[in-house]
């Protein structure tokens, strides 16, 4: 329980750094492109979306954490069914639409 509180607590840490527009360097396809790539990106917008993407991982992460305490197995399936759910929509929107360029 201690460790999937742990990872709550983690993803709202990285949720508030985000919601600053800080942390740019934690995004990892945009920490590894050169300057002049990194400029044509809105890096404000994207720090808030990544901030809304890691308080709804953090969201999906509490069932998990409550089949920790009860062990009931719907606990456990939809916490990693709303895990995957989230992480393929927040991809999908995140790299279609060119939504994070100048």
């Amino acid at each position: 329980m201690i460790v999937s509180m742990g990872v709550i607590l983690l993803f709202l840490v990285l949720a508030g750094v985000f919601s600053r527009g800080k942390g740019a360097w934690l995004i990892s396809g945009y920490n590894t492109m050169p300057k002049s790539e990194k400029e044509k990106y809105d890096e404000v917008a994207l720090c808030h979306f990544m901030a809304k993407f890691m308080l709804a991982l953090a969201v999906c992460w509490i069932p998990i954490t409550l089949y920790t305490i009860n062990y009931q197995k719907i606990f456990i399936i939809t916490g990693i069914a709303a895990f995957c759910l989230v992480i393929a929509i927040g991809l999908i929107y995140a790299n279609t639409g060119n939504r994070f360029k100048k």
